[in-house]
């Protein structure tokens, strides 16, 4: 069973996913930047200050030792004082080193050792030469110099190790954030990619199925239920569409079976109307006037017309309910249309219409109930012929096209009349539409195009129209050829 799930809370889940993707990614990246900024900044405040320090201190060391030399060897006094700036500045860049928080925080390192050695080894009142009982008392031995030059280099090679260590975490940090910045990147377009196409594909079907019901509806006045695809909205509405769909069949059917009883019962008494009529008018019950004949041709006219439009109506409820049988049998399209063109000839006469068939020879023949063709053919021409004005023409063509399907004869009346709006063309095949520019001008109730329709579609054929306000309308039909042998 699907989940019930509405399109507002599809959006919603899927953003949701995609945002914690993003910030996931984010929060990750931020930890990981978080982290090299913090290695950045040990190895920049002690890492890089003890590489400084120790350095000085050993250059310290060097120049206390060369100052030791030199006075030994030459006995002036300057060399005392340079001694003494040198230890000063010794003992400055070491406490530069003790002060590092790694030093304060560690109980015993190679620092403090250095350190209490020196406290150990520093002469008293160190620069005071005159309160010594010798020159050597300021020194600190060679030996103990060299020692602590070899302790710091062992220190500083140590602290050079430790840089390059963390420098090669930094790069590892580095790449693994870039890694999961572009894994992320990648989650999320694939994540916006497919829930961008689930989403577009759980809301097209529905739409696609909805609008092939809409276009049964506009093409056939009905249509079958829609498949319910989705508990959505879309779901919803195409339940809404069925539900619709079938009232109007419901309505649909009952509005036929009232028209299709309502004929048959006014058959019964219209028929002895008419018998009646005609046997007063051929003197019967009595001589009559011409007045009176006048009257009784008119109403056995109007009778007759009565008949023809109950004629239609029951036609065309036996074509809806599939009552109406088709004896289809080999059609030659040549004297098919020639015998229906001579049956309108005096129609077309009468009102000054010229009647012209193009009919080529050795056409295929077409598989069909000529009785029923001959009527929607006779339907086309008559009306071209209504609708036409006085001294124009009216075309039946016939001829061979290639469609879906293989070879097809299509069969088209052209007229010179008034024409059909483009957005009237869709609907005159339905019953009793007709189109806006003829409703007050030209009788009729609509229903010849209708019963034309059905009786092309019976035969697996396809009624069309062309038509252009103005320049007159084109019908036609096509038929199947028929497949000899």
């Amino acid at each position: 069973m699907k989940p019930n799930i509405g399109i507002m809370a599809k959006l919603f889940l899927w953003y949701f996913v995609l945002v914690s993707i993003f910030y996931g990614t984010i929060v990750i990246l931020f930890i990981h930047i978080q982290e090299i900024v913090r290695i950045s900044e040990e190895v920049v405040n002690q890492n890089y200050r003890i590489s400084t320090a120790s350095k000085k201190l050993i250059d310290s060391l060097l120049w206390m030792e060369e100052n030791i030399s030199k006075y030994d060897l030459l006995k002036k006094e300057d060399y005392k004082e340079h001694f003494v700036s040198a230890q000063r500045e010794f003992e400055e860049n070491l406490n530069n080193i003790l002060t590092l928080p790694s030093e304060r925080e560690a109980s015993e390192s190679v620092w403090r050792g250095i350190y209490h050695d020196y406290l150990a080894h520093v002469p008293p009142a160190y620069g005071a030469a005159e309160e010594t009982e010798s020159a050597h008392a300021l020194w600190i031995p060679v030996e103990i110099i060299n020692g602590w030059i070899q302790r710091i280099s062992r220190a500083r090679t140590k602290n050079e190790q430790e840089i390059e260590s963390e420098m090669r975490r930094l790069n590892r940090r580095g790449r693994t954030a870039v890694q999961y910045g572009m894994v992320g990147l990648a989650v999320s377009i694939l994540v916006g990619l497919l829930g961008t196409y689930f989403l577009t594909h759980s809301m097209n079907r529905p739409l696609r199925e909805l609008r092939k019901g809409i276009g049964s509806i506009s093409r056939k006045g009905l249509s079958d239920p829609i498949p319910i695809l989705t508990k959505d909205e879309l779901g919803q509405l195409a339940a809404a569409f069925n539900e619709m769909a079938q009232r109007l069949k419901e309505e649909e059917r009952m509005r036929s079976d009232f028209v299709s009883m309502l004929s048959h019962e006014i058959r019964t008494p219209l028929t002895s109307i008419r018998e009646s009529v005609n046997l007063i008018a051929e003197e019967v019950m009595g001589p009559v006037n011409e007045r009176q004949r006048r009257f009784l041709t008119i109403a056995s006219d109007e009778i007759t017309r009565i008949s023809e439009l109950l004629n239609h109506l029951m036609q065309i409820s036996r074509l809806e309910a599939g009552l109406i049988e088709i004896d289809p049998k080999p059609l030659d399209p040549h004297a098919f249309v020639i015998g229906s063109v001579h049956r309108m000839a005096p129609a077309a006469e009468a009102k000054g219409i010229s009647l012209e068939s193009d009919v080529p020879p050795g056409l295929p023949r077409v598989k069909g109930d000529a009785d029923h063709l001959q009527q929607v053919l006779l339907n086309l021409v008559g009306n071209a012929i209504k609708f036409s004005p006085r001294g124009k023409a009216v075309s039946v063509r016939v001829e061979i096209v290639e469609e879906e399907g293989g070879e097809k004869v299509r069969f088209s009346v052209s007229d010179a009349g008034p024409g059909i709006p483009e957005d009237e063309q869709g609907l005159i095949f339905y019953k009793y539409y007709r189109a806006s520019g003829v409703r007050q001008q030209v009788d009729g109730v609509g229903l010849g195009l209708s019963i034309s329709k059905q009786i092309v579609e019976a035969h697996g054929g396809a009624i069309w129209v062309k038509s252009q306000v103005g320049s007159g309308s084109t019908f036609g039909f096509t038929l199947p050829v028929l497949r000899e042998g």
